[in-house]
């Protein structure tokens, strides 16, 4: 009986020595009440500590029990609460005769504070012997004028009938009536939450009764008012009709919580499409109420949990603009979960209206100051809007120029992300090439940011195919560059600025002025003339900062648009020659400009090389090199934008978990209908070994038993082994304890302790094992991040009759896989870059290994890892010596994981290189660092 005692936590306020038990003894008979209040802490503290203090008793119950303190009472009760109340034989000490008369006195107390507290600890008492004298008194407590001793006898009644039901066998008849004239809502609560508990139909009865009042009840009644209607309607499906008017009518309380709990119930009882509705209503106008950022983000995610369920997720596409309302929270994290459970809802139907809506906060975020994180927002609403007009080409056409004005965009990534969307809609729509076109010339010369510059030349390269479009493109760019030639510009610029400084000198100008007094004064100063020079071209600004990859990208879109405008069949040839000599000159130029000192960091070997070719191309045009550059290019465009877009699907496909295991046209087979001779022999050997487990997956049996680790030796007293079942957050130990000894063990005890993110969640309890007997424990621990973590320990016990200490077992230590709470994700290019230049943690694994193929050694690690590779398998494909690939995934957290995988294989055929692992926190990226370190070795071992 003491293994199911329920102690109070207490901690030792004071570090000191103990006192005897004689010290205590005069304390508590002769000390004032403060001393008095610290010797009882000591005797509580000592008592949890396992001291047996049997003195101690009458003591308390002569001198400490009639003192007329609250706090000194309270201390009391929890000293009852850990004193043994038994005798060595087993029988009640004659001592608690004399506590319950005093716990019966304490029940007529005229302060309710008195009154509540003995009845809170009688809540804790497992005693029936104690706690029958007193029924009596706690019934009477049901009538107290205070709500206070009230809601605590109810209480009392409820845990009391609970554990045993002959002290008080008509409780459930009790609390009815006592619902029928209780006004205090925590009371009526209580009682309620009994009956549920002690007599469900009556607890039913009750709120037939009331069932029109339901909407004006206290919002803790109705609480429990919509958990009971839960219960019920799922075990008896007649009752739903009975009470789902009840729900709809509480989906309109002014409780936030009480509308969730509402609407979670209205989905378990119905999935009409009327009541999703009503369920979609009711959580997004939570979200849009409630201020807590983590209440809109738990929402969201019932939300996203709805669309999950293909027959919701129509329903949900009718009120998605309502959805959109959510946009309005400042939180940048809702925002971004909203967005994507809004584009998962776009439909045909509703495409048009959630594109305006999204430009509407597009035009917002320009002068939207009081937004926090308004760039990060912009992005998000550009990606959005790129995704709708990627799945809806219709509505594309009104999207694109909106879009293009953001090109200018302070903010790169923003920018980035509409020009790729341009690319993209340059080659899935063709009738709109046109005017996105000029929309895009005339946006050019406005592009701050070098990247979005490049990826913008190389749409004018690929997409200008008229003679007029291709003059136009080609004047745009030298418009960007200024005048030429750049070198023998920029220096006359920076001799005419010298000649300006030190011809340019103050003058003494006097001039004669009329004072107010009518008298004449002379005022002189010094004046400078100030010449302002225009501001440099963008493109010209970026070559003089050293950015060569610019002009790379400059001089394959001018050797583009020049060798289609000779191939043009309108075109003169003084007209091809002019366009071919322009091309050429701006490449010269930028050669001679990176040759010099002017540019800070001067040309690269790679870029001048590039623009050599382009010149060499121009210079002398062959078949080839033309195919390459007019045909080539575009069709590795269109090859990486089918690849991305397998990409997405099979990501989306893999986190939604759809696998068609049925064909649509597989056939069905009725074996009612068919004749013992139209069966074979296989069929009905194949259900026998169904029917009896044999033909059970092996891998799944395998994978289970790698969860089982063996926590001590065969020859130990006591052998225990542990199955690990990890869920998300929760991790549920399954321990297997065996005495492997004929003496019956005491007090056994299964200690754990954790290192890392981990905690335990439960106080170990003592059990008792027979000779040769066994038992299972179990254990839960909570997970707060992706780390490798350890949990360790040891298991005591006590021998029966042997008088030495505490025997110990010191168990092995259970490792947590990191793997457990890693999956393969889904990220852009774009996306990758941002976020592994933001990320602050590296992790840098050297490569040691024998596998003989770098591709081999790429799927080892994706395996091991349990991350996706984003590279594509055409960049993948051929033999080559070497190898580069990014490797991405998240965790159950919402961490985010990046690899880059760089690696070549020398003459001899040694696989070598690095792996960089980078992540926002510091666990994440050690532990995968361990794991491939530690999978390598196995990797290599394996191939061998």
């Amino acid at each position: 009986m003491a293994s199911d005692q329920c102690y109070t936590l207490v901690t030792d306020p004071d570090d000191g020595d103990m006192p005897t038990e004689k010290q205590l003894r005069q304390d508590l008979e002769n000390g004032s009440l403060a001393i008095k209040l610290k010797s009882m802490k000591k005797v509580i503290y000592m008592l949890l500590q396992g001291e047996k203090l049997p003195s101690l008793l009458m003591t308390v119950i002569r001198f400490v029990m009639p003192v007329d303190d609250h706090d000194l009472k309270k201390l009391v009760l929890i000293f009852w609460e850990v004193m043994p109340k038994y005798s060595a034989d087993g029988k009640l000490l004659h001592e608690m005769i004399l506590v319950c008369d005093a716990y019966r006195k304490d029940l007529l107390h005229p302060n309710e504070y008195v009154r509540g507290s003995v009845l809170r600890f009688l809540c804790k008492l497992k005693e029936p012997e104690l706690l029958e004298p007193l029924m009596p008194s706690i019934q009477e407590c049901l009538n107290h004028r205070h709500s206070y001793v009230r809601r605590n006898a109810v209480l009392a009644i409820y845990t009391i009938y609970k554990n045993f039901h002959d002290l008080i066998p008509d409780a459930p008849e009790l609390m009815q009536n006592y619902l029928e004239q209780e006004q205090d809502a925590s009371c009526k609560r209580n009682a309620f939450m009994m009956l549920i508990a002690a007599d469900q139909q009556r607890a039913l009865d009750y709120l037939s009764t009331c069932i029109d009042q339901v909407q004006s009840f206290n919002e803790i009644l109705q609480l429990v008012i919509v958990e009971l209607i839960n219960k019920v309607c799922r075990s008896d499906v007649a009752q739903r009709a009975r009470f789902i008017r009840v729900v709809y009518n509480l989906l309109d309380s002014t409780s936030g919580a009480v509308r969730y709990e509402a609407a979670g119930t209205l989905l378990t009882l119905s999935a009409a499409a009327a009541a999703v509705t009503a369920a979609a209503r009711c959580y997004t106008d939570l979200i849009i109420k409630e201020a807590d950022n983590n209440v809109k983000l738990i929402v969201l995610d019932r939300l996203m949990s709805l669309k999950a369920n293909p027959q919701h997720e129509r329903v949900l596409q009718n009120i998605v603009m309502d959805i959109l309302r959510v946009l309005a929270a400042p939180d940048l994290s809702v925002r971004r979960k909203t967005l994507d459970l809004a584009l998962d809802l776009v439909s045909s139907r509703n495409a048009a209206e959630v594109v305006a809506f999204l430009k509407k906060e597009l035009a917002k975020t320009n002068s939207a100051e009081e937004f926090e994180k308004t760039a990060e927002y912009r992005q998000l609403l550009v990606r959005a809007l790129h995704s709708c007009g990627v799945k809806f080409p219709d509505i594309a056409a009104t999207i694109v120029p909106q879009l293009m004005e953001f090109l200018s965009d302070a903010s790169a990534n923003s920018a980035m992300d509409v020009i790729l969307f341009v690319r993209e809609a340059f080659e899935r729509l063709p009738a709109l090439r046109s005017e996105m076109l000029t929309n895009l010339l005339q946006n050019f010369t406005q592009i701050k940011a070098a990247r979005v510059s490049r990826a913008t030349l190389w749409i004018m390269g690929e997409y200008a195919h008229s003679d007029a479009d291709i003059t136009a493109a080609i004047n745009e760019i030298r418009a960007g560059l200024g005048a030429l030639p750049l070198l023998d510009t920029e220096i006359r610029d920076i001799a005419s600025k010298e000649e300006e400084a030190t011809a340019e000198e103050p003058k003494l100008v006097t001039k004669t002025r009329i004072t107010a007094d009518g008298t004449y004064a002379t005022e002189s100063a010094y004046t400078v003339t100030s010449t302002n020079k225009a501001e440099k071209p963008i493109l010209r600004k970026l070559l003089l900062e050293g950015d060569f990859f610019l002009a790379t990208s400059i001089a394959v879109a001018l050797a583009k648009l020049a060798l289609r405008f000779s191939s043009s069949s309108t075109a003169t040839p003084q007209q091809k020659n002019s366009i071919k000599g322009q091309a050429m000159l701006v490449m010269a130029s930028m050669l001679h400009l990176g040759r010099s000192t002017i540019p800070s960091p001067p040309i690269d070997n790679n870029s001048y090389d590039r623009i050599m070719v382009c010149l060499r191309v121009l210079a002398e045009p062959s078949e080839e090199t033309t195919q390459i550059f007019l045909k080539h290019c575009h069709e590795a465009l269109v090859q990486m934008l089918d690849t991305l877009k397998e990409m997405k699907s099979q990501a989306k496909a893999d986190s939604r978990g759809q696998t068609v295991e049925v064909q649509a046209d597989d056939q069905i087979t009725f074996r009612a209908l068919r004749s013992k001779e139209e069966a074979t022999e296989d069929e009905f050997e194949t259900n026998l070994k169904q029917a009896t487990g044999v033909d059970e997956d092996k891998s799944a049996i395998t994978s289970r038993l790698s969860k089982v680790f063996q926590l001590s030796g065969f020859s130990d007293p006591v052998y225990a082994e542990a199955y690990v079942n990890v869920h998300q957050y929760d991790i549920m130990l399954d321990v297997l304890v065996v005495n492997q000894t004929g003496d019956t063990l005491q007090n056994l005890t299964l200690e754990l302790a954790t290192l890392g993110d981990l905690k335990l969640t439960e106080k170990p309890t003592s059990y008792t094992l027979a000779g040769h007997d066994f038992c299972s424990i179990t254990a839960n621990v909570k997970v707060s991040s992706t780390e490798t973590g350890i949990i360790f320990g040891n298991i005591v016990y006590d021998v029966t009759g042997s008088t030495s200490d505490r025997n110990v077992v010191v168990l092995n230590d259970i490792h947590i896989d990191i793997m457990d709470y890693i999956t393969p994700a889904y990220c852009t290019d774009l996306e990758y870059r941002s976020m592994w230049a933001e990320f602050e943690w590296e992790n840098k694994v050297a490569v040691r290994t024998s596998i003989s193929t770098l591709r081999g050694f790429l799927d080892h690690l994706i395996k091991t890892t349990n991350m996706r590779c984003l590279t594509p398998d055409s960049a993948l494909e051929g033999e080559c010596d070497f190898l580069a690939a990014n490797l991405y995934a998240r965790s159950v957290f919402g961490e985010d994981a990046l690899a880059n995988l760089s690696i070549e294989r020398d003459a001899s055929g040694q696989i070598s290189g690095h792996i960089r692992i980078r992540s926002k926190t510091q666990g994440i990226a050690l532990s995968l660092g361990d794991k491939i370190t530690l999978n390598q070795k196995e990797g290599s071992a394996s191939e061998q």
